[in-house]
């Protein structure tokens, strides 16, 4: 397998190692370097600065892209420009002649604007959700899973995802084992669980304190564990409750019963975080009921259980 990674001023050097060392492993572990090839480069020649300040020197120029069976965009720049029609025609022309494209983290932005994900779906860093939500160029974008995969085509959301999305394709493309052994190698599990909702950061909404709602959502967030339901809600900021869910989700976007869910699930996150108390004291504390609901919307939420998130954060 060839494999070309895209590099570029500024890139930083984890999003570029994640993908070298999959595939490096995975060289000297079949024992055949020969079959295996993993090529840095850039729509120049020479070498390019990466964040810190390192220089990377001899990178390959584009053409290297041209037999390569995977191209990779590990990453983008934050303050995600267009992409450059040199780059484009690379990406473009790679896909059409059989080529797995990948756009890692950031990088699936790249692979939007060369055209490659009209109609699909695609997940990247939360960071930059809306910013390829608004780029219009492809179909969805999924935050629930921690990389998605057309065949053609793969996106992965942030960071270490990258991981994730490149021992999947070693997976597809040489098998279990080899990707297994990898996964040990490297010392990460072959296989995560869940997507990246569990890791975005969403704290309780701050809220303004001019706008009309305000007084409410204080009052919602300092009683989570009461009754809040649209008619308790409504009293409490003395309207009908047509106009309370009227003016509620024309100022948050979303209806109140959603917007209590969602500070619960938050209150609940941050006490599996940081505390000890069990799952029926936090599922009463933020207002669940009882633990199976707690279980029920946490898993809904955020893809795994709430065991398993506090076993992973703690």
């Amino acid at each position: 397998m060839h494999v070309a990674i895209f590099v570029f001023d500024g890139v930083s050097l984890f999003h570029v190692a994640a993908p070298q060392m999959v595939f490096g492993e995975a060289a000297v572990i079949a024992d055949d370097p020969a079959a295996w090839s993993v090529t840095l480069f850039s729509t120049g020649t020479g070498s390019v600065e990466v964040a810190g300040g390192t220089r990377l020197s001899g990178i390959a120029g584009p053409t290297t892209a041209d037999d390569a069976d995977v191209v990779i965009i590990p990453s983008w720049p934050e303050s995600t420009p267009e992409i450059g029609e040199d780059l484009r025609e690379i990406l473009v022309r790679a896909h059409a002649r059989g080529a797995v494209v990948a756009g890692l983290c950031l990088g699936a932005i790249a692979v939007a604007d060369a055209g490659l994900l009209e109609g699909r779906a695609a997940v990247t860093h939360w960071l930059g959700t809306d910013t390829l939500l608004g780029r219009g160029r492809c179909g969805s974008v999924d935050d629930s899973v921690l990389y998605i995969d057309h065949g053609d085509v793969i996106t992965s959301a942030g960071t270490v995802s990258a991981v994730d999305a490149c021992l999947h394709l070693l997976r597809r493309r040489s098998g279990v084992d080899l990707a297994n052994r990898v996964a040990r190698r490297m010392v990460v599990a072959p296989h995560r669980d869940g997507g990246q909702a569990q890791y975005i950061e969403n704290p309780v909404t701050a809220v303004d304190s001019e706008a009309s709602m305000s007084t409410v959502m204080q009052w919602a967030v300092g009683r989570l564990n009461h009754n809040l339901s649209v008619a308790v809600l409504a009293d409490h900021a003395g309207m009908s409750r047509r106009s309370l869910i009227r003016h509620f989700r024309s100022e948050t976007g979303t209806t109140p019963a959603r917007w209590v869910t969602r500070q619960r699930l938050d209150r609940a996150r941050q006490l599996l975080e940081t505390t000890d108390l069990d799952l029926r004291m936090i599922a009463h504390t933020c207002g669940f009921g009882s633990e199976v609901t707690l279980r029920q919307n946490f898993t809904a939420q955020f893809g795994v259980p709430p065991s398993r998130f506090r076993s992973q954060f703690r």
